[in-house]
């Protein structure tokens, strides 16, 4: 297998423009694609942002941010990304939808080409069998925001062969980023444990034993976490995390991972957290205010 100097994205949400940025700043050439053209004008228009902070913290050059944003290529059409040589999908954490992507992927593809997913929680060893190329399938996990974040957690199937795991290690580690390998069962190492976690702290509000504030506050001075759990939930999306919960659920059959009712309750009312405005805090004044 040669190396890796194509990489195409598919998706330019907060995932995948992320996955570009660092891509890109690695020396990459990155071709990224969404759906929606005003999609991939905001993941362009953000890049530029995040890398003038790193610029403005003297962490990349002025030329350096220049010649990433130049390696970065956009289109709408899929098909576009057949030719790449690694291809990380980093679209919404639903099955069906990933595997409609890698279907309408397949018949582009080079022979050689790597297939990943960004998945957080879905089976590895599944989505690839959906596939031709099974042994050159992995999960590459990025953890969000990912310019800022050190880890990738890096999934084989029961199928990946050993060739395609040391191509995506060297791609992580001329990424500056730190390599976890995880076994593939649901949520894999870091989502295995923060999630319920989170999902723990949702049933202590729900059963009335702390409020938002008393429950984060607790969090952040007593276990010395940057950020309390439900202030975290309404980061990542509460979406994402019932999504995860349900995956270990079902993927597990253990009643410790069922979700609490009050999470299904908030994504239900379609509030999500920091994406939607409302969570477990209220974010359309100047400061937050808890919910509950």
């Amino acid at each position: 297998m040669g190396e890796i100097r194509t990489i195409g994205i598919v998706g330019a949400g907060q995932m995948g423009n992320g996955i570009a940025h660092v891509c890109a700043l690695a020396g990459y050439e990155v071709l990224l694609n969404d759906v929606s053209p005003d999609q991939l004008t905001a993941a362009l228009s953000l890049i530029d942002t995040n890398l003038g902070r790193q610029v403005s913290r003297n962490r990349i050059s002025e030329a350096d941010k220049a010649a990433a944003l130049k390696r970065i290529s956009t289109t709408l059409k899929l098909s576009d990304l057949g030719q790449s040589d690694l291809v990380i999908e980093a679209a919404t954490e639903r099955e069906t939808v990933k595997q409609a992507i890698f279907e309408d992927l397949l018949p582009h593809l080079k022979p050689e080409t790597i297939l990943t997913s960004n998945t957080s929680s879905i089976s590895i060893t599944r989505l690839a069998s959906r596939t031709d190329r099974p042994e050159k399938f992995m999960g590459f996990h990025f953890m969000n925001p990912v310019p800022v974040m050190q880890l990738v957690e890096l999934i084989r199937g029961i199928a990946t062969d050993e060739e395609t795991f040391a191509s995506c290690k060297s791609v992580v580690d001329r990424l500056g980023k730190t390599a976890a390998t995880a076994e593939d069962f649901p949520a894999f190492i870091v989502n295995r444990i923060l999630m319920p976690m989170i999902n723990e702290a949702v049933y202590t509000l729900y059963e009335g034993v702390g409020s938002v504030r008393s429950i984060d506050e607790s969090m952040k001075l007593g276990a010395n976490h940057p950020m309390g759990p439900l202030e975290l939930a309404d980061f990542i999306g509460l979406d994402t995390c019932l999504a995860i919960m349900n995956v270990l659920h079902d993927g597990l059959a253990d009643t410790k991972y069922r979700p609490c009712p009050l999470l299904t309750k908030y994504v239900e009312a379609g509030w999500l957290g920091r994406k939607t405005e409302r969570g477990f805090y209220d974010y359309r004044g100047e400061v937050p205010v808890p919910t509950r």
